[in-house]
């Protein structure tokens, strides 16, 4: 919905560090005070705007054909409505991967939340009423995150 004029200050940082010729790591973080202009104060944050997120990893990369990484995804609590009287849960998640790459194919697993944390991929705002309530409600309706999955992969180079 149409909110206004904001303003968003923050900052963002970004490294990759090369540790040797098979190992590398790299980091981003992001920190922001997302606000709304003409809102008064107590009212003026912006409902599911991030205001600290980071993701990282550490990668190997042999040359006889083996590749692996390890990162996070993390997304802080976060204001779901203007008020911060609802919250956006935030989540830390752990993907890992694994691969045998030749010039023609490539053979992997992939596993997505690794740790199987309970964690909330899309929040909102909703107010709702149910047949037995008095009161509408006014709460954060989610759609679960994946939960642990592993697949494997096998691609063709052509």
């Amino acid at each position: 919905e149409p909110g206004g004029r904001t303003v968003r200050k923050g900052i963002d940082f970004s490294a990759r560090y090369q540790i040797n010729n098979w190992l590398y790591g790299d980091i981003n973080a992001d920190v922001a005070r997302p606000r709304s202009v003409d809102d008064a104060r107590g009212n003026n944050y912006i409902p599911l705007a991030p205001t600290f997120t980071s993701t990282a990893g550490l990668f190997v990369d042999l040359k006889n054909g083996f590749n692996a990484g390890i990162s996070y995804r993390y997304m802080h609590n976060r204001a779901a409505n203007n008020s911060y009287s609802l919250t956006a849960k935030g989540y830390f998640i752990t993907d890992l991967n694994a691969n045998y790459t030749t010039k023609k194919y490539e053979i992997g697993l992939v596993i997505e939340n690794l740790f199987n944390q309970s964690w909330n991929e899309a929040q909102f705002e909703y107010v709702s009423r149910l047949k037995y309530e008095t009161e509408p409600v006014d709460e954060v309706s989610n759609t679960p995150g994946v939960p642990f999955f592993a697949k494997l992969k096998l691609s063709e180079f052509f």
